[in-house]
């Protein structure tokens, strides 16, 4: 191995700079999140704080110093009946796409949920016209299982959610 390989691990409060100038990229230029005003990074340090109380994963992948994209997984609803079951987020530093560490790190996202006791879990994809994302939760074992129509409204375009599920217990 060596300094350019990428690393995936859990994050650190170092990192949460990183994750939010990675998602603050998307907020201002894309349709694949939802969110209009980039989170700070104190937000993300409350969101990694409580991931980690909560037991679930929160992972960053290091390339060469830089964190090239995360992953983390939230409870998917707050009803106790929901608590095997998480939402699972990836993103990617523009600069890092087409490179396989999206398969790695969601490949890890779901070996730490597996660890965590997690039985399902489902990915929220916008429908954006760019099918990475779709193509890289196929990869991973996930199945399409519907599609919400024109629930989000962002820089001018009604867009679709798709909706994937992995299940991690059979």
């Amino acid at each position: 191995m060596n300094a350019t390989d990428p690393v995936i691990r859990p994050a650190a409060p170092e990192d949460l700079d990183g994750v939010a100038a990675i998602f603050g990229h998307y907020v201002r230029t894309s349709v694949v999140t939802f969110e209009v005003t980039p989170p700070t990074v104190e937000y993300w340090r409350r969101v990694r704080d409580e991931l980690d109380q909560r037991g679930l994963p929160f992972l960053v992948c290091e390339c060469a110093g830089q964190v090239a994209g995360y992953a983390y997984a939230t409870p998917w609803r707050a009803k106790p009946a929901y608590r095997h079951t998480v939402e699972s987020t990836i993103y990617l530093a523009p600069d890092h796409t087409g490179r396989g560490i999206g398969r790695l790190l969601l490949g890890a996202l779901l070996q730490s949920c597996t660890s965590a006791g997690v039985e399902q879990v489902i990915a929220v994809v916008a429908d954006s016209g760019n099918p990475a994302s779709a193509s890289l939760h196929r990869a991973c074992g996930f199945t399409e299982a519907g599609r919400l129509r024109n629930v989000g409204r962002k820089h001018g375009r009604l867009i679709d959610t798709l909706l994937f599920q992995r299940d991690l217990a059979a």
